[in-house]
Parts: structure tokens; C-alpha cells; sequence
């Protein structure tokens, strides 16, 4: 079986896929001080509860926290027997290369939402990426990477609101009442919700207009669903998007061979 990892700045997703469907995913907190003996205990008893193989043959691990990516390494040849692919490094190859500015380096998590993206709805795209960072990446019609938009993301702002402000509060994300708040919390989930609202509405009109076409606008990340629910942002919302786009290019790089 193949085991998909996506390491992003807050969490670390282990995904469990037998060639047709993910059988099991995990969520973790990501921590670069975690060892491999840690994280095996941790999959090994999950797996176990879940009664599944404990046969994991082949890696795949996407991060954009490059220090855990040792101790990943470490868990794939202590415990698994194989060397992982590390997208973004050069033995991973991809199956359009980016076209963006000589010397750039674009996030792995990125290039593993195009591939994925792209397998599934074709070109000409805007995949939009709840996260740490709210990132917006544009899909060429040949399945490429041709650059996007980088913003905070919606915790992180409310986390720097929070610290920047002695009396502001720390208040959940979710979709307000009304759009003017009567009380500070209120207030707070107006701006961030109808801000990031207006945000991805605006952003992708721009990118559509500069490109001068129409564009399919794929959500994804964990707070896709809830602000999609509250107006046509997305034309469709894809939870699995990354773990799908690994799965594309461990196929491209087994293929390849």
C-alpha cells in the first residue's frame, strides 16, 4: 500500500491508499522535534485500531516545513523498507513542469494541488487552499503551475488580530448572524468571514480578467466548505484535493521508471 503524507505548517495528514481509495486518513499536529520511532507508534497503533495491513511498501511526502522531512525519511527506511518521493526535490518528477520565474521555488503543496486538480477537471483552473495561508494557485490548460496568490490565512489573521489587540478576544471562525455585529465577537466574525469572502471573490475575478477567460474554481483545505456555503464561490469543493495530487504523481514517477 501507499502512504501519502501531507506536512503543512499547523498539521501533518497520513493517507493510506490500496490503488483505489484512501482507506484511512490521520490528522496531526506538525512538530519537527517528533522522531521516527514516535510517529511510528503513533500510524502503527491507528492502523492497528482500524485493522488494516501494517504493509506499507511505497512513501510519498509533500512539506512545507523542510526540517521534518529527516525524521519522515528516517520512518520510511527504519520501518518501511523504502525511500520516499519528496515532492520538489529532483528525483520527483512532475508531470508538467511549472513556469514561473527562473530561480523560484514553489511550495511542494502547491504543485501537488495542480497535479491533482488538473487530473480531475482538466485545465484552465484556480484552486484556492484554506491553510495556514490562504493560497491561490492558477492551472494553466496542460495541467501547469504558472504562479498565484499568497495571502494570511483566515486563523492566522484572527491570531494576529488577537495579539496585535490587548482586548480582542480569540473567537471561532463561522458564519455570523448578520454582517453588522452588535457585540465584539460578532464584529470580529463579520470581518474575518465576509473579508475572506470578498477576498476569494475578488481575487479570482482579477485572475479570470487577466487571463481573459472563464476559469473553474476548485475549494480545498478546511475551511473550504464553510465559506463556501455562504455564496458561489467555488464551483466545486474537493477535501482530498493534495492527498488525490500525491497519488497522481507517485503514479507519474512509477510510470516514468
Amino acid at each position: 500500500m501507499l502512504l501519502t503524507i501531507d506536512c503543512g505548517n499547523t498539521n501533518t495528514v497520513f493517507s493510506i491508499w490500496d490503488g483505489t481509495d484512501f482507506v484511512a486518513t490521520w490528522r496531526t499536529s506538525t512538530e519537527w522535534q517528533r522522531t521516527a520511532d514516535q510517529y511510528f507508534v503513533w500510524l502503527s497503533t491507528l492502523m492497528t485500531v482500524k485493522k488494516l495491513d501494517l504493509t506499507i511498501s511505497e512513501v510519498i511526502i509533500s512539506s512545507t516545513v523542510p526540517r521534518v522531512v529527516f525524521n519522515l525519511r528516517v520512518l520510511c527506511d527504519r520501518y518501511f523498507n523504502c525511500r520516499p518521493l519528496v515532492v520538489g526535490k529532483p528525483e520527483c518528477l512532475l508531470p508538467v513542469q511549472p513556469r514561473v520565474d527562473e530561480g523560484t521555488t514553489v511550495g511542494p503543496d502547491r504543485l501537488v494541488n495542480s497535479a491533482g486538480a488538473f487530473d480531475r477537471h482538466g485545465g484552465n483552473l484556480i484552486v484556492v487552499d484554506f491553510g495556514t495561508a490562504t493560497t491561490f494557485d492558477v492551472v494553466d490548460d496542460d495541467g501547469a503551475y504558472v504562479g498565484g496568490i499568497i495571502a494570511p490565512g483566515v486563523n492566522t489573521s484572527l491570531e494576529a488580530l488577537h495579539m496585535a489587540a490587548a482586548a480582542l478576544p480569540h473567537v471561532d471562525v463561522t458564519k455570523p448572524q448578520r454582517v453588522v455585529g452588535t457585540n465584539t465577537v460578532a464584529c470580529m466574525q463579520s470581518g474575518i468571514f465576509w473579508g475572506y469572502v470578498g477576498l476569494v471573490k475578488e481575487i479570482c475575478a482579477r485572475i479570470k480578467a487577466e487571463r481573459a477567460r472563464d476559469m473553474r474554481v476548485i475549494g480545498t483545505g478546511g475551511l473550504a466548505s464553510l465559506f463556501g456555503a455562504s455564496d458561489v464561490l467555488f464551483d466545486t469543493i474537493e477535501d482530498d484535493l493534495t492527498m488525490h495530487g500525491l497519488t497522481v504523481i507517485h503514479k507519474y514517477n512509477k510510470d516514468m521508471q
